[in-house]
């Protein structure tokens, strides 16, 4: 493979990644807050359709954006007031919506179906798109996936260095701790259910108006809200670490597409659905490096060791359980 292969290759994945990176650190957020989403799926395609339908209409990208987002954070509101406020299952709601989002997403987006619509253009940033290889690969993007890499170490450093994000920890790992330090735990976990539904929604935007522009069934956007949700515990829902599982899935993604092409014998649904069963090995791989024994057995390895760290996280104590205030 050529250089400029590999630098074609590797902006390709930068750019896929894009709304995946967005739904996996939207998702981070609400997990960290002890509320489990399960709508992504279903949410992705409604916020990409929704997202299309305001671009098309309005001929603005601004709007399309907007409408996208919107789309996310109503889905997640419902989510959080069944959930949070209901005290209804956090698994069960979130289901039900996937299936409801995707149908709707369907049935409203009909009219829409493969017209050709606004697209977000490349925006190439001056001198840096000239650094040979980075250049191409990240300073000639379009603004979603600039946005997109701001908000890994943005919500890393909100996270883990900012005392916002020390609440949000503290709801997560123990509510009643916190509502003793005078933090509402309902209004945290809203807050960032909501936060969490807004960047699901920019995710499914980034679908249709930039990564797979257009609407239509399949999208090609089916099952990113599943491999989001696997991102979270592939990070240990930790952003840095989700994040990068979400490049490695658009590699998986991108390198099929070169395999397909290597071996055109082989059937083209084969390299398109390859990459769902590689992550859920990976998932399994990083379940078994969290194994007491294999963690024990690597105690007089330390090479070993320091590669398991990567794969080891830990939920949050209260993802999950509904905060019953007494």
């Amino acid at each position: 493979m050529t250089e400029i292969d590999l630098t074609i290759l590797f902006a390709g994945v930068v750019a896929g990644a894009a709304p995946i990176v967005m739904a996996a650190l939207g998702e981070t957020l609400t997990e960290k807050a002890g509320l489990i989403n399960l709508s992504l799926d279903g949410s992705i395609l409604l916020s990409a359709m929704a997202g299309f339908a305001a671009a098309y209409t309005t001929g603005s990208l601004v709007f399309g954006f907007m409408a996208g987002a919107m789309a996310g954070a109503m889905v997640a509101a419902v989510v959080g007031i069944f959930s949070i406020h209901l005290n209804r299952s956090q698994v069960a709601v979130g289901f039900v919506l996937t299936l409801m989002a995707r149908d709707l997403a369907y049935f409203l987006g009909n009219p829409y179906a493969r017209l050709h619509g606004p697209q977000v253009p490349s925006l190439p940033i001056p001198l840096l798109k000239e650094i040979p290889f980075f250049g191409p690969v990240f300073f000639n993007q379009s603004l979603p996936v600039y946005f997109s890499l701001l908000l890994i170490g943005f919500c890393w450093w909100y996270i883990y260095r900012t005392p916002a994000g020390l609440r949000l920890r503290a709801v997560g790992e123990h509510p009643k701790a916190a509502y003793a330090r005078g933090i509402d735990p309902r209004r945290t976990q809203m807050l960032y259910t909501l936060a969490g539904g807004l960047l699901v929604g920019l995710a499914g935007a980034t679908f249709s108006l930039s990564v797979k522009p257009g609407w239509g069934r399949p999208q090609g956007a089916e099952g990113t809200g599943w491999i989001a949700l696997a991102l979270v515990i592939f990070g240990g829902w930790d952003p840095i670490r989700a994040a990068a599982g979400a490049y490695l899935f658009a590699f998986l993604q991108v390198m099929g597409i070169y395999l397909q092409g290597w071996f055109p014998s082989v059937p083209a649904q084969v390299f398109q659905v390859a990459p769902f069963p590689l992550m859920i090995f990976t998932l399994l791989f990083m379940n078994l490096a969290q194994k007491e024994r294999v963690v024990i057995w690597s105690e007089g390895r330390p090479w070993f060791r320091s590669m398991l760290k990567w794969l080891w996280g830990k939920a949050p104590t209260a993802l999950g359980k509904p905060y019953a205030p007494e």
